[in-house]
């Protein structure tokens, strides 16, 4: 007697085990159908119906909703099938706005793939009149938002639900009028909207974009009167070889470094030294305050779109915030301050400062008036990993021949630690390392506090207890706001039983940003990135400790004088909003 399940797909007998829906015991079987609305890691919508299939005895169903049964007999490809799919690809297009070649998304469209797939060349139906057409939400700082290039698949908005409880978009209207908008139709620009990018992350056509600032940055280089610097964050090397034929996960650093300097920046820094810098001023923080007993449970501040949905949806608790900027942001305010003092023809008014991130939020993050020096923001520009990728290929080079090159100093090195940061966990991991130092004068046993990994759902809220000679300290680590939302809760009715909280408002952390190669929240890729960290920090570092790194410990000797020190404080800490109006304008 066997408990093997089995269907049969085509007359090919198939294997099933725990699969939520036929869609991904085809997909298992190394099959596919098309789908626009599904997505594996938010709830089977079956909005779009391409992904139909014919099952015997049962007719047309939706794969992405039907679970699988024993003995089912599924087909593909039949005419009823494809002429249904073939059909529904007629009316998405005669509805939709056609300038592909200045949509960004033109050649990563899952609509113009499927569009050539099935060979749809004449569309039967009237295209839509050009008073229909909508105007163009470009008033967000990181998301464009253009409703003529939705489908109706539904998947930005259940992403905003699902992953950050924030319904922020929504359906309105009915029938032909439904339009997936924010609430009331007002702009992106003037709701609660986090910035995280997860909606634009799952959304298969160019209705929500990044905003692209690669020209802007091109005109920098090319101007004379300027010196152009670039820091690169940590998730960036391990996803940026997607969009050049490489495997998901490949650290490609180095060749990201040589790739910089080719297309014209003057240096080329890392913000993993920022990161370990991050560590040691955020550590301290957190010392303090478990030592005052104040502002318990310390909240990690990495992560803007986190940052925004506490002053925007908690503003009671922004004291619970680290004051600590972001790793971007306090390298950009060193290179701005300490650079043109060590650096021969750089001024604070003629250094640019970029950054490529995997994250739409830092976009966001760099026009906050908390983070300027004299009236002058410290981070000028922000490419996401996609916007980068692009610069790359339109200066010519391959980033599968190119030779690596090191980061320039002194902003360049880093230790395993500030690796890690780009991975759910990696944050409070790298600080546990170093706090337990600072406590002890003795370096922690082992590094790898295994309980804090894991990028997939079931490791969207893991906690641990550490023993730091004697003193006990539980830190949660939660990724997507809902999990946010719960752990806020606990410590609002007094159940919270842990000292330090790091969340990342991106499934998985900053290696599923939304600002990496679409990969429409594959739980593989998003896998296999993280790994990519890890092994980074096991295997090419010489030090996976922050306050190892030599650089770091020359920059508070010669500048900062000590941790949390007022220099410190001036460079590398902020402030936040308690009473936030909405807009991001206001920020």
């Amino acid at each position: 007697m066997t408990d093997k399940k089995v269907l049969f797909i085509d007359g090919k007998e198939v294997e099933f085990t725990d699969e939520p829906n036929l869609l991904e015991v085809i997909r298992k079987a190394g099959l596919n159908v098309p789908t626009f609305c599904y997505r594996p890691d938010l709830t089977s919508f079956g909005a779009c119906r391409m992904c139909v299939v014919e099952v015997e005895g049962r007719g047309i169903q939706s794969s992405c909703t039907m679970p699988p049964e024993n003995g089912l007999k599924i087909h593909l490809n039949t005419a009823k099938t494809r002429r249904i799919r073939k059909t529904v690809l007629e009316l998405l297009l005669a509805n939709h706005d056609k300038k592909c070649l200045t949509c960004d998304r033109s050649g990563n469209c899952e609509l113009q793939q499927y569009a050539e797939e099935y060979g749809i060349k004449d569309i039967r139906f009237p295209d839509k009149k050009e008073e229909e057409y909508l105007p163009i939400d470009n008033s967000n700082p990181s998301i464009v938002r253009d409703a003529n290039k939705c489908i109706l698949c539904g998947a930005c908005v259940r992403a905003c639900t699902e992953f950050q409880g924030h319904s922020v978009l929504g359906f309105a209207n009915r029938g032909s009028k439904t339009v997936v908008q924010p609430m009331a139709g007002r702009a992106l620009a003037d709701v609660d909207c986090v910035f995280c990018g997860q909606c634009k992350a799952v959304c298969p056509t160019g209705a929500l974009t990044i905003r692209n600032e690669v020209n802007a940055v091109w005109d920098e280089i090319n101007n004379p009167n300027k010196k152009v610097v670039v820091q690169v964050a940590p998730a960036v090397r391990v996803a940026i070889g997607e969009e050049f034929n490489m495997p998901a996960g490949e650290n490609v650093i180095g060749k990201i470094y040589a790739a910089m300097r080719q297309i014209g920046f003057d240096l080329v820094f890392d913000t993993n030294f920022a990161a370990d810098l991050t560590i040691m001023e955020e550590a301290t923080e957190f010392l303090s305050r478990v030592k005052k007993g104040e502002n318990l449970p310390l909240f990690t501040s990495c992560c803007q779109a986190w940052v925004r949905y506490v002053e925007t949806q908690h503003p009671d608790m922004v004291n619970h915030l680290s004051s600590c900027k972001s790793p971007q942001s306090m390298l950009s305010a060193v290179i701005k301050d300490i650079l043109p003092k060590i650096k021969e023809g750089y001024t604070k008014e003629n250094t640019v400062v970029v950054s490529v991130m995997p994250c739409t939020a830092k976009k966001a993050e760099i026009k906050r008036n908390q983070l300027t020096t004299d009236g002058n923001f410290d981070t000028d520009y922000v490419l996401t990993t996609q916007e980068f990728a692009q610069m790359i290929k339109s200066a010519g080079i391959d980033l599968k021949t190119i030779e690596p090159e090191m980061a320039d100093s002194p902003f360049g090195e880093y230790t395993g630690a500030a690796t890690i940061f780009g991975a759910s966990g990696g944050v409070a991991e790298a600080a546990a390392r170093t706090a337990y130092y600072m406590v002890t004068g003795e370096d922690i046993a082992n590094n790898d506090i295994v309980e804090l990994r894991g990028v997939d759902q079931s490791a969207y809220n893991k906690s641990v207890t550490l023993d730091i000679k004697g003193t006990k300290v539980t830190i949660r680590v939660v990724s997507t706001l809902r999990e946010a939302e719960k752990a806020i809760q606990e410590i609002k009715n007094g159940t919270a039983n842990f000292q330090l909280l790091e969340v990342m408002a991106c499934p998985g952390g900053c290696v599923n940003g939304g600002g990496q190669p679409i990969s429409c929240n594959s739980p593989e890729k998003r896998k296999l990135r993280a790994e990519g960290l890890y092994n980074e920090d096991l295997k090419d570092v010489q030090f996976r400790r922050s306050h190892d790194n030599k650089d770091i410990k020359k920059l508070y000797e010669e500048y900062l004088g000590e941790p949390n020190s007022h220099k410190a404080h001036e460079l590398l800490h902020t402030s936040y909003r308690d009473e936030f109006k909405g807009s991001y304008k206001d920020i």
